[in-house]
């Protein structure tokens, strides 16, 4: 049985409460949880094509809310970049793995509403996977969240709450509507379930590369479940003894928000202490989180791989949509920054997300 448990202080409580933080120090959850059984290539002959076919893996199997996600294309790029093509998801974006989850496990708990907050994709995730269960949904965004993610919100029958200000100013209103009795926040940074499911975008990517993974892995990083749920694969699949090394994790951050990679090029284990500065306008919106709860284990996870954080400007983001809508991928504003940070690489092999849909945002102005 899963429990939840701080990384910080040790507390625990049960995965059956809508408790969505650690009651001691109010961060967030990791999911003590234990492998149902070994995973191996040809284990997986015949198995259902999504991400549900690593489900030894997982901490959730037989799923009621499922789209058939996962299980998207690893396309060649140059000879040592190749790129998982995760904007192929059924609500265009790589949040659906976590947002699976998280859905899957409100509708076992049955609470009164589901709360999410977004800058757009995981709120259209949730709202997506909670109308596929049947549960009423509130989704929290920034005001200046791109039109074409917040018609999509509402389109699957959402109530959507637009909030003055940045990311954070979002967050802060969804977690008050979090602490209503009967509430289950669909928290893609508090709740580990979510990373749960992200992880299997490397278990997908070791799947189709015949049981090996890349030199590294690229991945954009705002509040880091992509990178966290690559960190957890990795760290499975090499305890199995599954793969021989762990990747070097490549996190990839705007230049104009970028407080993860300052505060690992000063050699900190948190961030810097710049709590009152706002977060910068930027093209790659999905990754301007001024303060991410998870820093420290984002930190931890980039240090502990080998790896490194680079961080791309704004001429660069609009240059490398450009590029590879030239090689054919239309892909979202966000969504290009890892192109844009490593798409020049020769001396390894390194795998980069294209995690939205161009359609999500329109070309870079």
């Amino acid at each position: 049985m899963a429990t939840y448990l701080c990384p910080q202080d040790g507390t625990r409580a049960e995965t059956t409460s809508l408790t969505w933080y650690c009651p001691v120090c109010r961060g967030p959850w990791d999911l003590d949880f234990e492998a149902a059984g070994r995973l191996s290539l040809n284990s997986l002959a015949g198995r259902v094509n999504s991400l549900w076919r690593y489900e030894e893996a997982l901490p959730l199997s037989l799923p009621a809310t499922s789209l058939g996600e996962g299980r998207t294309p690893l396309v060649p790029l140059t000879r040592t970049v190749s790129a998982k093509l995760d904007f192929l998801m059924p609500t265009l974006s790589f949040k659906d793995r976590g947002a699976v989850m998280l859905a899957e496990l409100a509708r076992r708990l049955s609470p009164e509403r589901v709360v999410a907050d977004s800058s757009g994709n995981a709120g259209t995730a949730v709202a997506a996977y909670c109308a596929r269960a049947g549960m009423p949904c509130t989704v929290y965004v920034p005001e200046r969240t791109s039109p074409k993610k917040t018609e999509q919100i509402r389109a699957h029958g959402a109530r959507l709450e637009i909030v003055p200000g940045d990311r954070e100013a979002t967050a802060l209103a969804a977690r008050a509507a979090a602490d209503s009795p009967g509430t289950f926040y669909a928290s893609h940074v508090f709740n580990p379930y979510f990373l749960h499911g992200t992880k299997t975008y490397v278990y997908e990517m070791w799947e189709d590369l015949g049981g090996r993974l890349p030199d590294a892995i690229a991945v954009p990083v705002g509040n880091g479940t992509l990178l966290l749920g690559a960190a957890l694969a990795t760290a499975e699949l090499h305890a199995q003894g599954l793969i021989d090394e762990r990747p070097a994790l490549i996190a990839v951050q705007a230049e104009a928000v970028s407080p993860l990679a300052a505060a690992f090029h000063a050699g900190t284990d948190g961030l810097l202490d710049d709590s009152g500065r706002a977060a910068a306008p930027t093209l790659a919106e999905g990754i301007a989180i001024p303060r991410p709860p998870r820093a420290r284990q984002i930190l931890a996870a980039v240090r502990e791989s080998g790896g490194t954080f680079l961080t791309v400007t704004e001429g660069q983001i609009r240059k490398a949509q450009l590029d590879l809508a030239a090689r054919g991928f239309y892909v979202e504003t966000t969504g290009v920054a890892c192109w844009a940070a490593v798409g020049d690489w020769t001396d390894r092999s390194v795998v980069v997300p294209l995690c939205g849909a161009g359609l999500k945002t329109g070309l870079a102005p």
